[in-house]
C-alpha cells in the first residue's frame, strides 16, 4: 500500500474556513481510499488520528461538511453607526471600541477589530486609486527632474537628467547637466523642443523654485519665477502646475525618469558630459521610441508619427537668445576668479585686472582686454575650484617679490651716502698736511 502519498495528502488540506467540519474533505477521501486498498476501519483510525465510531460513520455516508452553530455576530446592530464613524475617527480601533460599549456592545475588542477590518481595505483602495489622465494628440507634455551617480572618465558624478514626456505618444527626451538650476532648465525645453519637432499646448510640472516663487492653493494665485515665465511666454506654452504633495498627477514622466535611470545609464561609463548627452538622444529615439509600451501597447514613434507630429505647435524660427549673465571681476592674486561660489583659473599675469565675465548655462568665459578668452565648464553645486587646463601657470617676473643682492634704493642709505659725498676736498689736504 501507498500509505505515505495518503498521509501526505492530509498535510495539504486545508484547515478552518467559513465552514468548519469534524472532518476534512481530504479526511473523508484518505478514509476511504485507505479502505478501498483493504485496511481495517481501526487501523485506519490510527493511522489518521480519528475515532473508530468517526470512521465507520464516513465509510457509510457521503461527506458533507458538519457547520458549527452561529453564535451572532454582536456588532450587527451597530452596523450602521459603526460604517460611518470608522472614516471618521480613521479605523482606530481603541475609539471604535470604546463608543460601541458605550451603546451596547459585549463583544471583544479583537472582534470588533475584525469586524470592521473590511471595510478598512474598502477605503484605503478607494483613496489611493487615482484615475488614469489621458490627453488628446499635442495637448500635453510633462516635464521632471532625476539625478543619478554617473562615471564621467575617471570621476563619479552625480548628473541631473531633464525629461519630458509626450502625453499622447508617450515619446521621451532627456538630457543631462550638473545641476537643476533655471538655466539647466530652459536649455532642457529648447533642446527637447528641437528633439519633438515642436511643442505641446500645455506642459505640466511639479512646484520646484526655479518654476514657482510661491502659491497659494486656496486661491490659485502663482507667483512665477520671472525669468522661467518669459521664457515660456515666448515659446507660447501654457503653464500647469500639479497639486501640492500629488505627484502622481504628472506619472507618466515620473515613470520615464525612472525609466531613463533603469535602462539607458544601467551600467553605462562615459568620457564627459557631451558623451552622455549624445547617448540619451542616440537611446530615446532608437529604444525608448521602439519599444512597445505597457499602457499604450504601442510603440511610441508610430503612436507619434499617427496621430501627435503634425499636431505639434512648431517653433519659431528664431530661437531664443541664451540666457546669460555678463558681470566684472577683479582677479585676486591667486589668479582664481570668484563665480557663484566656485572659482575659476586665469593667467596669473592677469591679477589685479578687471576681467569680464559670461554666465552661460553650460560655459563660464573671461576675458580680458585683446587677451584671448578663458571658458571653463560650470562647476555645479558651491565652493569648488576649476582646472586649469593647458600649459602651467608661471608667476610673471614682475610679480617676483624675491629681492636679488642688498636694497639698492633705501633712502636712509641713499642719505648717508650723500653726506659723505658732499665733504669738502680742503679738509683732507689739512689732514694730509698735519700728518707730515
Amino acid at each position: 500500500m501507498d500509505q505515505p502519498d495518503v498521509v501526505d495528502t492530509l498535510g495539504a488540506s486545508p484547515v478552518g474556513g467559513a465552514e468548519v467540519g469534524l472532518i476534512t474533505q481530504s479526511q473523508w477521501g484518505a478514509v476511504r481510499a485507505l479502505f478501498e486498498r483493504g485496511m481495517g476501519k481501526k487501523a485506519i483510525a490510527r493511522e489518521l488520528g480519528l475515532d473508530v465510531k468517526t470512521v465507520k460513520k464516513w465509510l457509510r455516508q457521503d461527506f458533507e461538511p458538519q457547520r458549527r452553530r452561529s453564535r451572532g455576530r454582536l456588532a450587527d446592530g451597530l452596523a450602521e453607526f459603526l460604517q460611518a464613524r470608522a472614516v471618521e475617527v480613521g479605523f482606530n480601533g481603541a475609539v471604535l471600541y470604546r463608543e460601541a460599549k458605550d451603546r451596547g456592545f459585549s463583544g471583544s475588542y479583537s472582534a470588533l477589530a475584525r469586524y470592521v477590518s473590511p471595510w478598512r481595505g474598502e477605503f484605503r483602495g478607494q483613496e489611493l486609486a487615482t484615475r488614469r489622465f489621458e490627453t488628446e494628440p499635442g495637448k500635453q507634455a510633462q516635464v521632471d527632474w532625476g539625478s543619478s551617480w554617473v562615471w564621467l572618465g575617471e570621476e563619479r558624478v552625480r548628473v541631473h537628467i531633464f525629461v519630458m514626456v509626450l502625453g499622447y505618444s508617450r515619446r521621451v527626451f532627456a538630457r543631462g547637466y550638473l545641476s537643476e538650476g533655471l538655466d539647466a532648465l530652459l536649455d532642457g525645453h529648447e533642446h527637447a523642443f528641437a528633439h519633438f519637432g515642436g511643442r505641446t499646448a500645455t506642459i505640466l510640472y511639479d512646484n520646484p523654485r526655479t518654476i514657482v516663487l510661491a502659491k497659494d492653493e486656496a486661491s490659485g494665485a502663482v507667483t512665477w519665477n520671472a525669468a522661467f515665465k518669459d521664457r515660456m511666454d515666448f515659446y507660447g506654452v501654457e503653464i500647469r502646475l500639479c497639486r501640492y504633495y500629488r505627484a502622481q498627477t504628472k506619472g507618466k514622466v515620473e515613470s520615464g525618469v525612472k525609466y531613463v535611470k533603469r535602462n539607458a545609464l544601467a551600467g553605462r561609463r562615459f568620457a564627459d558630459l557631451d558623451a552622455l548627452n549624445t547617448w540619451l538622444e542616440e537611446w530615446a529615439r532608437t529604444v525608448a521610441d521602439e519599444r512597445v509600451h505597457g499602457t499604450t501597447h504601442e510603440r511610441p514613434s508610430e503612436r507619434f508619427e499617427r496621430a501627435e507630429a503634425t499636431v505639434l505647435v512648431p517653433m519659431d524660427s528664431r530661437p531664443p537668445a541664451p540666457r546669460e549673465r555678463v558681470e566684472s571681476r577683479v582677479v585676486p592674486r591667486d589668479g582664481y576668479v570668484p563665480i557663484d561660489a566656485n572659482r575659476y583659473p586665469v593667467p596669473l599675469e592677469w591679477a589685479g585686472r578687471t576681467v569680464e565675465v559670461r554666465i552661460l548655462a553650460e560655459v563660464v568665459t573671461l576675458g580680458s582686454g585683446d587677451a584671448p578668452p578663458i571658458q571653463h565648464p560650470r562647476l555645479s553645486g558651491k565652493y569648488q575650484m576649476a582646472r586649469w587646463i593647458g600649459t602651467p601657470r608661471q608667476v610673471p617676473r614682475a610679480n617676483q617679490t624675491r629681492q636679488d643682492g642688498p636694497p639698492r634704493f633705501d633712502p636712509a642709505y641713499l642719505g648717508l651716502a650723500a653726506e659723505v659725498d658732499i665733504r669738502p676736498l680742503a679738509q683732507y689736504e689739512r689732514l694730509t698736511e698735519v700728518a707730515s
